[in-house]
């Protein structure tokens, strides 16, 4: 759909993340009616999907007669592939346009299908079977490396040849709003004999993008690189809190553990690859050039806008502390699932995987409090006059996401997370 098609019955703000050329999925539920079920945004609203499905408007697609979206998940509709995903789409867009009287002029069933957001609450979109974390971003592994190995060893030999990533733990993937908890565990100071156990001193966010697989794989039957993308339903928004001083002591040799499986934070929205079509940017380039099963030709890099904002409990406003851009990543998602698969590793309707933190060239665009403080040494000045190291707690952090059209944003919402004492 191009930015000059049609518009939407519904008044959609300039400024607003969910225009009719969006329309991104979540679950949703209300005091009025309980039921976990699925919806997509428009503007301030949320039309509800089950009623639609009820009452046929979406009988001319590939969900007719399947109950897809009273299913409290979105697994049932993921994997019914790229096809149904295309056809809901459209039919969704025909509903919605100020041209088609069918939903426009129907007064008492706009009363039953849409919602006021702020009269709804997000529930988590999808069972999340698996989950794992990349670190895609060059910038980010290059500070990283830089600090801990200096600027001649920052980047490790491997990391430029593939996608490094680490399985992390879907048990704890939770909804924006939810709040975290300080994790403990044992760090240990550079001139201590001994480690200690505690509370992490050293906590952190890490801004990042997911997507979600949509339909998976058998058992030792890679996805190829080029057909990747038709695996993939949609992306969302991540925050991967990480504890640092728990990390720099665990990670040797098998990588990260306690450090990252606390808690990892998503955007309550799911944004379809076909709405980001629009917004595809121009890959870095990979050299020494990746290997052959790793070479995806065209452009799966998206130019989404990325705001990291701060609020102490002193703060009545959100300071924004980076400004980001998904368009750093080294390694796009395509390669990102085919080297994830390339063993046999075989992918299900569900499964979340993460870019790693999202870091761009200059200060002000890196993507975690470990860059932007520099471990610590520069720490951030906030308006009140305070500054921040790392996260205190109390510190509530935001991020968000969207992308630029003509006169309109495809966004992401937002994903937040407030930090609480540990237990």
């Amino acid at each position: 759909m191009s930015d000059n098609i049609r518009n939407s019955f519904i008044t959609v703000k300039k400024d607003s993340h969910f225009p009719i050329q969006n329309l991104p999925y979540g679950i949703f539920f209300t005091k009025d009616n309980i039921k976990h079920r699925a919806g997509t945004a428009i503007g301030d609203f949320i039309l509800d999907l089950s009623e639609l499905e009820d009452k046929g408007l979406l009988d001319n697609t590939s969900v007719k007669g399947k109950k897809v979206f009273s299913d409290g998940a979105l697994n049932k509709f993921m994997s019914l592939g790229k096809r149904a995903w295309s056809e809901v789409r459209k039919e969704l867009q025909k509903l919605l346009s100020d041209d088609n009287p069918k939903l426009r002029d129907n007064e008492d069933f706009k009363k039953e299908c849409l919602i006021k957001m702020n009269e709804a609450e997000m529930c988590m979109p999808v069972e999340i079977g698996d989950y794992t974390d990349f670190y895609s971003s060059k910038e980010h592994a290059t500070n990283v490396g830089t600090m801990f190995r200096g600027k001649e060893n920052a980047l490790m030999p491997n990391w430029a040849y593939m996608p490094v990533a680490y399985h992390g733990r879907a048990s704890s993937v939770i909804l924006s709003g939810k709040d975290i908890v300080r994790p403990k565990g044992q760090t240990k100071a550079d001139d201590a004999q001994h480690p200690t156990f505690g509370p992490s001193k050293l906590l952190d966010f890490e801004l990042e993008i997911g997507f979600f697989i949509g339909t998976g794989n058998k058992l030792s039957e890679p996805i190829p690189v080029k057909e990747a993308s038709d695996h993939i339903f949609g992306m969302t928004l991540v925050n991967d809190w990480s504890a640092r001083d728990i990390q720099k002591w665990e990670y040797v040799p098998l990588g990260p553990f306690l450090a990252k499986n606390f808690a990892t934070s998503i955007s309550p929205w799911i944004v379809t690859l076909e709405a980001l079509e629009p917004f595809k940017s121009n890959r870095i380039d990979q050299l020494p050039e990746p290997l052959p099963y790793l070479q995806s030709k065209g452009n799966w890099t998206y130019d989404i806008n990325l705001e990291v904002s701060l609020r102490t409990d002193k703060m009545k406003e959100q300071y924004i502390i980076s400004r980001s851009n998904s368009k750093y990543l080294y390694w796009d998602i395509c390669q990102q699932l085919a080297h994830h698969t390339i063993t046999g590793c075989n992918m299900k309707t569900g499964d979340l995987l993460a870019s790693g933190t999202i870091s761009g060239p200059d200060k002000d665009s890196y993507g975690s409090m470990l860059e932007l403080t520099w471990r610590g040494e520069q720490p951030i000045k906030l308006p009140d006059g305070d500054e921040r190291k790392f996260l205190l707690d109390g510190d509530e952090l935001t991020i968000t996401g969207w992308c630029e059209g003509n006169g309109y944003k495809v966004g992401f919402g937002e994903v937040k997370g407030k930090i609480l004492p540990s237990k």
